[in-house]
Parts: structure tokens; C-alpha cells; sequence
């Protein structure tokens, strides 16, 4: 069985995903400008937000974003609840939770883009910076990805194991393409995880030991 040009596309996705959840290229992060509202305690999220890095207040209202930046700490939405019951516990937000979509009144269903609430509720208008992990565009769609172009090893053989899975292939070519997905996948990681959070002066250059 030949797979259709969808299903190879469909491959090639579930690769990226895979990928992308085995370690953490600076090409993940994203950064956005965003307004908390005076008395409102919860903050819209981005549609393509999977998880946070960071968030920060910027606590001079006058400065932009030139301000001096206050980050939050992440908390769960019940000690966020017990520590601020009433709206009216007011201040410079300390503490932020992951709050679940929006389902107010004016929101159209089904709706999947995440809010989060912040405590104590802001007391002015403030503009706040979130960093935050998104998928970037596929290179089915984009037709070319920072993957693709630097590691586009471990996409062949992701989607290679994707493949011949989902084609019930014989299995020891489902053993082989794993061995060389793993082989390729370790380097990847030791890029994103390994070299691209460190350098000589901080953590020396790499060394192996001699006899």
C-alpha cells in the first residue's frame, strides 16, 4: 500500500510533534505584548499556546516597554481563589494560574484558546510580556522549518516511524527506523538541550576523558 500525499503530510506532523515534546529549541519560545485590565483578573492567551515560560508586568504604566518588569510566580487556580476571594483584593498581580478556555457569554463554541488568572486583581492597566511554547508552523505548510533545515535527519526517520507503524510494516524495519529515529533524536537533543544552554565561559568547553 502506497500512502496518499495526506497521509504522508499527516506523517510528517506527528513527526514534528514527537519531536518538538523530546526537547525544547530556542525556536519553541514565543513572546507576545499583551494588556491586563483594571479590575479584570483573567488574561486571554494566544490561540497557539501550549504552555508557559514566563509572564511579567510591566510595572511602570507610563514607560512601556521600557518598564521595569515584575515576573509571576505560577500557582493553581485554588490558592489564586483563597488568597484574592473578592475582586476587590486588589494590587500589582504576583501570581498567576492556567484558568482553562474562555467560556463567557460572547465566546463561540467549541473554543479551546486557554485564560489565565491573576492575583491579586490588577489594579491599574498593565501591559504584561508572556513567553510561552508554541508549535511553529509545519513544513508541510510552511514548505521549509528551522527542523528541516538543521536537523532534517531526525524528521526523516520520525516520520519513516510514523510511517511504517501506521503501514503495519514488517518489524524489523519498524526496529530499524526506531534505532536510527533514537540515534538521530539524541543528537538533536544534545543541540537543544546540550549546547544551545550553554557556553565556554559559563560551563567550559566540552570534554571527553582520556584513559
Amino acid at each position: 500500500m502506497v500512502p496518499s500525499t495526506e497521509q504522508v503530510n499527516t506523517f510528517i506532523k506527528q513527526a514534528e510533534q514527537r519531536i518538538y515534546n523530546s526537547a525544547s529549541p530556542p525556536i519553541l519560545k514565543h513572546n507576545v505584548y499583551g494588556q491586563m485590565d483594571q479590575g479584570d483578573k483573567y488574561l486571554n492567551l494566544p490561540e497557539d499556546f501550549l504552555a508557559v515560560y514566563s509572564l511579567a508586568v510591566l510595572t511602570d504604566t507610563t514607560a512601556g516597554e521600557d518598564s521595569p518588569q515584575e515576573f509571576l510566580l505560577n500557582k493553581d487556580v485554588s490558592f489564586i481563589r483563597q488568597a484574592y476571594p473578592t475582586p476587590t483584593d486588589t494590587g500589582v498581580p504576583q501570581y498567576y494560574a492556567l484558568f482553562g478556555p474562555n467560556t463567557g457569554p460572547n465566546v463561540p463554541l467549541p473554543n479551546t484558546t486557554y485564560t489565565m488568572i491573576v492575583g491579586p486583581t490588577p489594579d491599574d492597566n498593565y501591559q504584561v510580556e508572556l513567553h510561552y511554547f508554541r508549535y511553529p508552523e509545519s513544513i508541510v505548510t510552511a514548505g521549509t522549518s528551522w527542523l528541516g533545515n538543521n536537523f532534517d535527519t531526525v524528521l526523516l526517520y520520525g516520520a519513516l516511524m510514523e510511517a511504517i507503524v501506521f503501514m503495519k510494516g514488517e518489524q524489523d524495519l519498524v526496529t530499524f527506523y526506531k534505532a536510527r529515529y533514537d540515534e538521530a533524536l539524541m543528537m538533536y537533543r544534545q543541540l537543544t538541550d546540550g549546547k544551545e544552554r550553554q557556553d565556554s565561559y559559563r560551563s567550559g568547553q566540552p570534554r571527553v576523558p582520556t584513559a
